[in-house]
């Protein structure tokens, strides 16, 4: 392949050539600036500027007594991440088919996306009248159910900036929109194992949300019934939480969770 110039390559070209040197390692094991710089038709101090930026990501680390490179910690935690998600779904599908035929509504489950919840999986009960398809949509972490379980779970830089933005959207008039007024629900949250979302994102629906652990206890995500508030009104709310919190812990278990 000939090598390309001293040119600034461009921010894609950049990243292809990233993702092309960790390929590398993940097949070699270990390498060298050279043979890498030479695997990609690219100068030896663009390599070397390569596997800089990928050194201090934690992506790869340097052999230093035979000055070759290898995969980092930082590939550990990505792909943790990665399998965590597809396991939760995995074994959360048939759960959500359960209790949404047990409940009769609606059943989701949510993971955290940098400052957002996304809906991952989802079954329908006999009793709902749409069928809207939540799988892959973003939703507010501060106006629904499972949103506020994931938030309330979060490490605390992301909730801090979430709740450092001022006055939240409002998508009703029942949204909370105060961060003062939310940080005291995450609390409660926590300590009663579940949260609640009561015509916040949409007028009408009403969710009840609780969380999912990994093994090691981490909440890697949230599971959600919701409702019309005609069915689901906040007199139903407190049964529908048990329900969705014995299901929740359900799914930890499978996931290697032990209380």
């Amino acid at each position: 392949m000939a090598r390309e110039g001293e040119g600034q390559p461009s921010a894609v070209q950049s990243v292809d050539r990233a993702v092309s040197v960790l390929e590398s390692l993940a097949r070699r094991g270990e390498a060298g600036v050279t043979e890498l710089a030479d695997e990609l038709g690219v100068h030896k101090s663009t390599a070397f500027r390569l596997l800089g930026a990928l050194e201090n990501r934690g992506l790869v680390t340097q052999i230093r007594d035979r000055g070759k490179y290898r995969l980092g910690a930082g590939m550990l935690r990505l792909a943790g991440a990665a399998a965590r998600r597809l396991d939760v779904v995995q074994e959360g599908v048939p759960l959500c088919h359960e209790l949404a035929a047990e409940i009769g509504e609606t059943v989701n489950i949510a993971v955290l996306d940098d400052d957002a919840a996304v809906n991952v999986a989802q079954a329908h009960g006999t009793a709902a009248v749409t069928s809207c398809n939540w799988i892959g949509r973003r939703t507010p972490l501060h106006a629904t159910s499972s949103g506020k379980v994931l938030l309330a779970h979060a490490p605390a830089p992301v909730q801090d900036r979430v709740l450092a933005v001022g006055l939240l959207d409002a998508f009703t008039e029942h949204t909370i929109t105060s961060p003062a007024a939310l940080r005291p629900l995450l609390d409660e949250a926590v300590e009663q194992g579940y949260a609640v979302a009561v015509e916040e994102l949409e007028l009408g629906l009403n969710a009840v949300a609780a969380p999912v652990r990994s093994y090691d206890g981490t909440v890697i995500g949230a599971l959600s019934v919701s409702g019309p508030v005609y069915r689901l009104g906040e007199d139903a709310l407190p049964e529908a939480a048990k329900r969705t919190v014995t299901a929740a812990d359900e799914l930890s278990r499978r996931m290697g969770y032990a209380d």
